[in-house]
């Protein structure tokens, strides 16, 4: 596979799903989201993007997983490791997928674990879902958290892809100069800083937010608009940038034209804050400990400073005051300080790592004190 691991890397996450399948009393695992079938498959396509078709994947408590997936799909899932492939031609709306799926998990048996926990959700229709019950027999679970902890240790394969990531951003970061200048709507620079990260390497920009302003910005999601850059704005372009399924989430900050005292102490502060966070991530470490590392040099700030990253932009622990999170080693996360400026306005600064055995490894190339004029 041109995108996928080694088989071995697979297999590993297969057997230890299994062996914590056994140590919760589950027979089967049915995983119904983009991310959760390709950490167990490699199975990586852009067709997710339509809705109107399901894809299963049913992991048994013993052996590979079995693939329940609509029929245009077959050849590319033959791809991967997977070689129990069952199709339905989709779409069929009387029928999607529920009488092969519900086939499947008799043949493998129950209780059968589904992720129910934070940042999931079912992907298939409710009625389809009270079908399947009915159809398979089998009592339904959550999945006593299962895939999310494996997704949140990442391997060293892991952690390259994003790394790579991270890398082809701050080369496109490097080249801002060429797209960013006074009298340039921001709408524009947006566009031109997909075009630069697309040209260093990234396979898709599925998120890009920003914003500019003498001050700083008023948020940190917003799309462009068509405003001009002018001479003392401060802009920041934030990125997520796909690169072999994996995530890089960091940003930089530039002054347009010329940078005053107050922006540059801001700047200063935010790196000082990243720093701190930097230092304090070791393992055995909570999250809420790198949040407060951060907040007592920001002050009292709102909100969440950080979070997981891997196949989703956003996934697993937050650096937030109450996150108790243990961190260890392979748990890869942004560290994302933020500022008030005044009149409503911010500054935010954020970089990746990736938790070791000792110090945390920046996976994103390191931004110094001193804010880049442009």
């Amino acid at each position: 596979m041109s995108e996928g691991f080694a088989t071995a890397e697979y297999r590993r996450r297969t057997a230890e799903a299994q062996a914590r399948m056994d140590a919760a009393g589950l027979g089967a695992l049915l995983l119904t989201t983009e991310p959760e079938v390709r950490y167990f498959t490699g199975f990586l396509t852009r067709f997710w993007e339509s809705p109107s078709r399901p894809w299963f994947l049913v992991l048994p408590a013993a052996g590979a997983p079995v693939a329940v997936i609509p029929e245009i799909g077959a050849a590319l899932m033959g791809r991967t490791w997977i070689r129990d492939i069952r199709t339905w031609p989709a779409p069929v709306p009387e029928d999607e997928g529920v009488s092969l799926l519900a086939d499947t998990l008799r043949e493998v048996g129950g209780p059968v674990g589904v992720p129910a926990g934070a940042e999931t959700h079912l992907r298939m229709p409710l009625d389809d879902f009270a079908r399947l019950k009915a159809e398979s027999g089998l009592e339904f679970t959550g999945d006593a958290g299962i895939v999310a902890a494996l997704r949140a240790v990442k391997s060293p394969a892991e952690v390259d892809r994003i790394a790579r990531a991270c890398a082809i951003a701050g080369r496109a970061f490097g080249r801002v100069n060429e797209i960013a200048a006074p009298d340039v709507p921001l709408s524009r620079v947006f566009r031109d800083f997909q075009a630069l990260l697309l040209a260093e390497g990234a396979d898709a920009v599925p998120y890009l937010a920003g914003g500019a302003g003498p001050e700083g910005y008023a948020d940190v999601i917003s799309p462009a608009g068509d405003a001009a850059l002018a001479a003392g704005d401060v802009l920041m372009l934030d990125t997520g940038a796909v690169h072999a399924g994996y995530f890089c989430d960091f940003d930089r900050n530039f002054a347009i034209g010329r940078a005053t005292d107050a922006q540059r102490r801001a700047q200063a502060r935010l790196v000082a804050a990243t720093e701190a966070g930097l230092a304090a991530a070791r393992p055995g470490a909570r999250a809420c400990d790198l949040w407060r590392a951060m907040a007592e040099v920001m002050g009292v700030v709102p909100g969440r400073l950080g979070h997981g990253l891997g196949m989703q932009l956003t996934e697993g622990l937050s650096l937030t005051p109450r996150d108790r999170t243990v961190l260890r080693p392979g748990m890869v996360l942004t560290l994302e300080p933020l500022v008030e400026t005044g009149n409503g306005r911010l500054m935010v600064h954020e970089e990746v790592l990736v938790i070791t055995e000792g110090a945390a490894r920046p996976l994103s190339p390191l931004a110094g004190p001193d804010l880049p004029v442009i």
